[in-house]
């Protein structure tokens, strides 16, 4: 298994790809920031269910499609390459509140709305509509 540098780009590309192809679910490797995006994105409705597969030094997440919804549309903002930062007071509501931005902050990973409302900012990792 090769060496990823962007392991939240691979999941978000895995995710994109597999909807286009008209998956019910996908794979991705293990990693605790995927497991707690994934968590999140299904608190928040976006993915039906999240399981994680297989044993420890081979774990998978599966991630499975609510089928009710359209599509993602998901997009990485901060990248190995170029970090984007955002204060609580800079973080703008996605598509007037319909989408959400996913910010990794010092109290874990929280919704735009959510750092907006405990005040903290942090990176901006993707977003979600």
């Amino acid at each position: 298994m090769p060496i990823l540098s962007d392991p939240i780009g691979d999941l978000i590309t895995r995710m994109r790809n597999a909807q286009k192809a008209r998956h019910a679910s996908t794979h991705a490797p293990w990693s605790r920031i995927n497991e707690n995006l994934l968590k999140l994105l299904k608190d928040e409705g976006w993915i039906a269910d999240v399981r994680v597969i297989g044993e420890a030094p081979k774990q998978e997440v599966e991630v499975v499609f609510a089928a009710d919804k359209p599509a993602l549309e998901l997009k990485r903002i901060s990248k190995p390459g170029q970090r984007r930062y955002a204060g609580s007071q800079e973080l703008k509501p996605i598509l007037q509140g319909y989408g959400i931005a996913v910010i990794t902050t010092s109290q874990g990973l929280l919704t735009d709305k959510e750092a907006r409302k405990r005040k903290v900012g942090g990176e901006i990792l993707c977003t979600v509509s």
